[in-house]
Formats: C-alpha cells, sequence, structure tokens
C-alpha cells in the first residue's frame, strides 16, 4: 500500500472518496481551501482530513474527503486560486502522487496554529527537545500508576460470609475454611491493604463484626493481618503451635481416601500449624514433603510414580 493509501486509512478516510491537493501555500486556512474545492460540483462536499509540509516544494499536501467518489476522468488536474500557483490535484493511487516524498522521507506536519488559526494546538516534531522531555514525564507517571488487579485475583474480590457462631449458619464458611480464603487473598491479591481490609470487613457479620470492629477501635492502621489474628484468637482453638504440629504429624490417608484429598487435608492442618508458628514457613515444603510420604498409606505405587523419595532435600511446593 502506498504512501498516500496508509494516510488514507490513518485519517479514516475511504481512497474511493479521497483528493489529493498539492503545491497549498502553508498559510493557507481550511475554510480557504475547502470554498475552491467546493466550486468543483462533482465532487460535492469537500472537507480537508490532513495537511503536510512538502519541503521539496514548500508548500502544503492537503488529504480532503468528499461526499461524492471521486473520478479523476471528471475533474481537472488543477486548480487556480485568486493568487499564486496552481493546485496539483490527484487520487491516492500510489507514492507518486506526492512528488518528492517516499515511505522514508520525513514530512513535517502543520497545523491550522501554523495557517494562523487561533485556539489549535501546534504539533510538536519528536525531535524537539521538549517533545522528549515530554514522552518521558509521560512515562514516569505511567510507571507510577497502580497495576490493575490481574484476571486470576478476581476470585478474591469477595470472601464467603462468617459470623463467628456455632453449628456454622447455613451459606456461611466455618473458620478454618474461611480464614484460609482470607489469607490467600491477602497474600495473592494485588490491591491495597485499605481495599484486604475492606474486604474482610465486608464478609463478617454477628460476633465476627464486633470483633473487627474492637481491632479497628483500637488500631484504625491495623494491617489485613491484624484482623486474621484476631479473628484467629477469638474464634480459633486454643490448641498451641506444637500441639497443632503433633496432630498434623499424626494424620494417616483414610482408607479409600485420594492422595489428593489427604493432600489437601494435610495443607489445611499444615496452615494452621505454621499460623501458630507450631513450624517455620521456611520449613513448610520438607515437612509436607515427608508427612505425605509417611502418611499416605494407600498410595505407595503414586509416591513411587512421583519419586518424591528421591525429592526429599529439594521439595517440590504445594
Amino acid at each position: 500500500m502506498s504512501f498516500l493509501l496508509n494516510w488514507c486509512q490513518g485519517e479514516g478516510v475511504d481512497p474511493a472518496d479521497a483528493l489529493i491537493v498539492k503545491s497549498v501555500p502553508k498559510d493557507a486556512l481550511n475554510k480557504v481551501i475547502e470554498g475552491h474545492l467546493n466550486a468543483i460540483k462533482c465532487l460535492g462536499r469537500v472537507k480537508v482530513k490532513g495537511r503536510m509540509f512538502d519541503p521539496e516544494t514548500q508548500g502544503l499536501v492537503v488529504l480532503c474527503v468528499c461526499s461524492e467518489t471521486v473520478n479523476s476522468d471528471a475533474i481537472l488536474p488543477e486548480v487556480r486560486p485568486e493568487e499564486g500557483d496552481p493546485w496539483q490535484l490527484s487520487i491516492p493511487i500510489d507514492s507518486s502522487a506526492l512528488p518528492g516524498v517516499t515511505p522514508g522521507t520525513p514530512i513535517t506536519m502543520v497545523t491550522d496554529s501554523d495557517a494562523g488559526v487561533a485556539g489549535t494546538p501546534d504539533t510538536s516534531s519528536p525531535s524537539d527537545p521538549h517533545f522528549t522531555a515530554l514522552l518521558k514525564t509521560v512515562g514516569d507517571i505511567l510507571e507510577k500508576v497502580p497495576r490493575p488487579i490481574a484476571p486470576e485475583n478476581t476470585a478474591f474480590r469477595r470472601l464467603r460470609p462468617f459470623s463467628g457462631t456455632g453449628p456454622t449458619p447455613n451459606g456461611e464458611e466455618n473458620l478454618d475454611t474461611w480464614l484460609m480464603q482470607a489469607r490467600l487473598m491477602v497474600d495473592e491479591c494485588e490491591c491495597s491493604d485499605s481495599k484486604k481490609r475492606k474486604q474482610i470487613i465486608d464478609s463478617l457479620k454477628g460476633p465476627a463484626l464486633e470483633i473487627a470492629q474492637a481491632v479497628r477501635s483500637s488500631d484504625p492502621h491495623a494491617t489485613p493481618q491484624d484482623y486474621l489474628g484476631a479473628l484467629e484468637q477469638a474464634f480459633g482453638s486454643s490448641e498451641s503451635g506444637e500441639d497443632l504440629y503433633y496432630a498434623f504429624r499424626a494424620l494417616r490417608q483414610r482408607s479409600g481416601e485420594r492422595l489428593s484429598d489427604f493432600l489437601r487435608r494435610m495443607e489445611h492442618a499444615l496452615t494452621k500449624v505454621v499460623f501458630r508458628s507450631g513450624v517455620m514457613a521456611s520449613q513448610r515444603d520438607c515437612i509436607r514433603v515427608e508427612q505425605l510420604l509417611r502418611g499416605a498409606v494407600e498410595s505407595d505405587l503414586m509416591l513411587v510414580q512421583l519419586r518424591l523419595r528421591e525429592r526429599k532435600e529439594t521439595p517440590p511446593s504445594f
């Protein structure tokens, strides 16, 4: 596609309705150009869509759109204004319609402000140092704009309700399940702490909401982890981290239980152990593999296929 056809596409002009006018004085106003061209009845109504400066002719090349399809056989090759040289007319068939211009030749954009029309901003050349500085400033600003929440984080935008009452009412989560979801949201969601706090509080009701309100009253800047810790302390078990660790070590795969289900049950218990400081978080992967090898009594063949015994030194994550 030629340069002029690309220009038409960039301006949203159908090439069949486009007219190229060359050798136009650079101070010519759009309304003057349109006035001369509207006198050619076969073009219909003509409107200027773009202006470029041709350094070879020291004049403008103007792209116009016509209300009627342009027939090159029905129009004269030039228009003679009252003053100055005639303007050449052509249609955007190929790049030869623009003398002295090839796809690699720089062309200076000319705006109405150059032509004496007030209120129209000037277009800076990319080589202008002010233009370069402006681009750098915009880039710096964009880098500071917070990233939107990624699609994979949309699942954390709403937590299931939790009230802390027992037995667990229909439509609510028990404490362990709710805490697991809430911690996952806090760790993985890329939103701010204030939004995480709001998500936590919005999911609470009854006694659990009263605990959250007490935390907020005592410390308006409490972190999401502070809220979860207070709820865990208020509604969780009184078992210590050491007690939970021994209970975790006693887990065994039940008869008929799938290995994946046993692993989820283990992970749930291990999360409570880590939260109560029964083990360090850095030891989590090693302890998980050790207990899986010890407790998966119904899945020896699967463990062999997974080659977990060979990977005890560099265990995979959950």
